[in-house]
Parts: C-alpha cells; sequence; structure tokens
C-alpha cells in the first residue's frame, strides 16, 4: 500500500503544478492579448531578411576595398 501512497502523492504534486503552470500560461496569453500585434510577431519569430544578389555583390566588393585597403597599410609598415 506504500506504493499506492507514494503514487497518489506523486500525482497531487503533478497536478498543483500543472495548475501553476495553467495559471501562468493563462497570464502569458492574456499579456499577449493586450499587447495586440506586436506580441503576435515576437512569438513568431521576425521574418528572415532576403538580400538581393546586386546588394550582396555591393558589399563583396566593399569588403574587398577595405581588405585592400588594410594589407596596402600592412605593407607599408612593413617594407
Amino acid at each position: 500500500m506504500n506504493i499506492l501512497a507514494a503514487i497518489k502523492r506523486q500525482e497531487r504534486k503533478l497536478e498543483k503544478q500543472l495548475h501553476k503552470l495553467n495559471h501562468q500560461l493563462s497570464g502569458v496569453r492574456a499579456a499577449a492579448k493586450a499587447l495586440g500585434d506586436s506580441a503576435e510577431r515576437e512569438v513568431l519569430g521576425k521574418k528572415k531578411r532576403v538580400l538581393s544578389a546586386a546588394g550582396r555583390a555591393a558589399i563583396a566588393r566593399a569588403a574587398k576595398k577595405r581588405w585592400a585597403k588594410v594589407r596596402a597599410q600592412a605593407k607599408k609598415v612593413a617594407g
């Protein structure tokens, strides 16, 4: 009978935790509803930003230009 009593105690403990979590969840849902669309976007996550091929090419050119400047500066110091 001790095993049955332990199982019943564990069940009551888990029921209390479930009740507490449901209460917290309802509070979070109420807050999200109060915030409206902005909260919904945050929960769903931000949309992936897409960069055009031209934009990527421009970034690559700028990076190459910066590295060329760094290399030229290093060559001056070393040479």
